[in-house]
């Protein structure tokens, strides 16, 4: 007689909003780092089990690596836009202005996730910092094509070497969100960009 097979159960629906989970991960791991985040502040903020945490976003490594998209795609979104601006002077002026809207948002979190996350790394944690570089390498190329067209177009001398106005723009970046980090105000960081702008170089 053939045995009747009684279908196997379908898996419960989630009891949780996985794009708020990630979010509430996200702000942990920008809070914290990579390595300062453990699995328990990341499961607590995300309102979740260990076993969830697992079965929707796999091991930390994967987790960290799905907030560093979210990341990317809504607070590092003003980048991409700014290469879309007419000059050189224009693609700095948005990276700046963006970058300060980014760290006086009501977000909690203050600084560069990726700056952050690649600094504390330690050597087990190897694998995070070279995923950091590497997006962060991938932006870099494409400020260096823009500001290569940007010269071509004679918007600064051929005296100016675009790695090192690069090199500038990236630190001056990263400048605005430890001040914004250590308490400066909207008011004061605007003061510095301006003078930035100021004395930015032009043909």
């Amino acid at each position: 007689m053939a045995t009747l097979l009684t279908p196997a159960p379908k898996g419960r629906p989630r009891g949780f909003c996985a794009e708020t989970a990630l979010a509430a991960a996200l702000r942990v791991f920008w809070t914290k780092g990579y390595e300062g985040a453990s699995i328990t502040d990341l499961t607590e903020a995300m309102g979740i089990t260990r076993p969830s945490m697992y079965a929707a976003f796999g091991n930390k490594e994967a987790l960290f690596r799905q907030a560093l998209d979210l990341y990317e795609r809504e607070k590092l979104d003003y980048m991409r836009c700014a290469l879309d601006a007419p000059t050189a002077r224009g693609v700095a002026e948005r990276l700046m202005r963006g970058g300060i809207d980014n760290q006086t948002s009501d977000c909690a979190a203050k600084g560069c996730l990726g700056v952050i996350s690649s600094i504390a790394c330690g050597d087990e944690s190897q694998a995070i910092r070279e995923e950091v570089i590497a997006r962060r390498a991938s932006s870099r190329a494409a400020m260096v094509e823009r500001f290569e067209r940007a010269r071509a177009d004679g918007d600064f001398g051929a005296d100016v070497v675009v790695d090192d106005l690069i090199n500038y723009l990236f630190a001056f970046l990263q400048g605005l969100a430890v001040q914004a980090g250590a308490g400066a105000t909207r008011e004061q960081l605007e003061c510095t960009v301006d003078l930035a702008l100021r004395l930015w170089p032009t043909r």
